[in-house]
């Protein structure tokens, strides 16, 4: 991965994103959550999805003109 392409890291967080979803899905369906890893996870969740809002943000501004 290029980390000069915002696109390329772009995709590499939401890919990040996606499996964190699944993974937390996968934790409360089946019962053995711990409570500290599931609010890790969805923390770090939470840090990509600012990292996402804000790359997209750069690539494609919302200019009122």
């Amino acid at each position: 991965m290029n980390d000069d392409d915002p696109e390329e890291l772009l995709a590499a967080l939401k890919a990040e994103h996606r499996r964190l979803d699944e993974e937390i899905e996968r934790m409360g369906r089946s019962g053995e959550a711990d409570q500290i890893e599931l609010a890790r996870l969805k923390k770090r969740k939470l840090v990509l999805k600012d990292q996402i809002a804000a790359i997209e943000d750069d690539i494609h501004p919302d200019i009122i003109a």
